[in-house]
């Protein structure tokens, strides 16, 4: 009888723990459903956060310790930073749509002769020079005949529109979460508690770990791509490039993905070699080599200063987080990676006594 009793009152302890994991796990799992939308600005917001509180904290000093000013400051700061660019850069996008449209019209859209020059270069020198002078002598027939290409490019344009407009409105959204956190008084004690759950004493270690990769990301991976597309973008623009906004914003592209500028740079010197004479154009192409190459001797000064973890390590985690979540994972991958990085070396090295294996002390 009492073995019947204890077995229906450990059966009742069991079913009363079920019920109470399931409503656990179903308050779990709505919470997420209900933050999934804003995941990416909240990621972004924290990002941010950590990437500026260097400077907060110096402003914030200057300030005489008025920490809601100072977010404000850093709030608008961020959101013309952000929104002047992007406002220059869709309307030359605007612009040059409106040029293809008169374009596939042939409407007040002529292309100039080639210069005589183009049809030396070497190997493809004559097919430039064919197609060049069928395109300025009949638009019409060069739209025809690359009609479905035009139409896909007018896809990817469109589509790229509207992807900077998103995600314009998560920085923007994430601007202000980054002021909201930096300017919260206990956001340093939480992270600390957050990570002491997680890795126990070593909580301090790991949360710098995490501050300092994405401090050294966003210098050496988005500040060098800045710099290069800025240095390009000035070459672009003074050597008479049309269209210098969008290549300098394709060399930002390549540079964050670590593929290299030369991709958009080559064919801007081709294009600068035929339209200049011999000494301008030899001066801007030795600049636009220079500013092309400067990511070289940029990286370890940015990247490898003060960095957690080698350099090898964040550069394979900004590769796959891109390849795995977009533009987010250029952080979180080199976070996660360098995080596992120190996990995996804290393994190694350690002692090993509760398993079995000594070590010379």
């Amino acid at each position: 009888m009492k073995n019947e009793e204890k077995l229906n009152s450990t059966l009742h302890l069991v079913i009363e723990i079920l019920i109470r994991l399931g409503f656990l796990l179903l308050l779990v799992a709505w919470c997420f459903r209900l933050l999934y939308p804003f995941v990416g600005i909240i990621m972004w917001g924290i990002i941010l956060a950590l990437a500026a509180s260097p400077l907060f904290k110096s402003l914030n000093k200057k300030l005489g310790g008025r920490s809601k000013l100072t977010a404000v400051l850093f709030i608008i700061i961020g959101l013309i930073l952000l929104l002047i660019p992007t406002g220059l850069f869709i309307d030359s996008l605007f612009q040059g749509v409106k040029e293809i449209k008169l374009a596939l019209s042939g409407e007040q859209f002529k292309i100039p002769l080639p210069p005589e020059k183009v049809a030396s270069w070497p190997l493809i020198g004559n097919k430039v020079y064919n197609f060049w002078i069928l395109a300025s002598e009949n638009i019409e027939a060069v739209v025809m005949q690359y009609k479905d290409q035009i139409k896909d490019l007018a896809k990817i344009l469109f589509s790229g529109v509207v992807s900077i407009g998103n995600s314009t409105i998560q920085f923007i959204g994430a601007t202000i979460i980054a002021g909201i956190l930096l300017a919260t008084k206990g956001t340093d004690l939480f992270a600390k508690k957050f990570f002491t759950k997680l890795v126990g004493n070593k909580s301090e270690e790991y949360l710098d770990v995490f501050e300092k990769t994405v401090q050294n990301v966003v210098k050496g991976i988005i500040g060098v791509a800045l710099i290069q597309s800025v240095l390009t973008g000035i070459g672009f623009l003074f050597a008479g490039v049309p269209y210098a906004g969008l290549w300098a914003l394709l060399v930002l592209i390549l540079a964050i993905l670590q593929l290299p500028p030369a991709l958009v740079v080559l064919p801007i010197i081709i294009y600068i070699f035929s339209t200049l004479s011999v000494i301008p154009a030899t001066l801007w192409t030795i600049y636009l080599i220079i500013a092309g190459l400067s990511d070289n001797f940029l990286k370890p000064i940015l990247l490898g200063k003060g960095a957690p973890v080698p350099m090898i390590v964040i550069f394979v985690g900004v590769i796959g987080g891109f390849l795995l979540s977009g533009f987010i994972g250029l952080f979180t991958g080199a976070i996660v990676i360098s995080l596992g990085y120190k996990l995996f070396i804290a393994w190694i090295n350690d002692p090993g006594d509760h398993v079995g294996i000594k070590t010379e002390r």
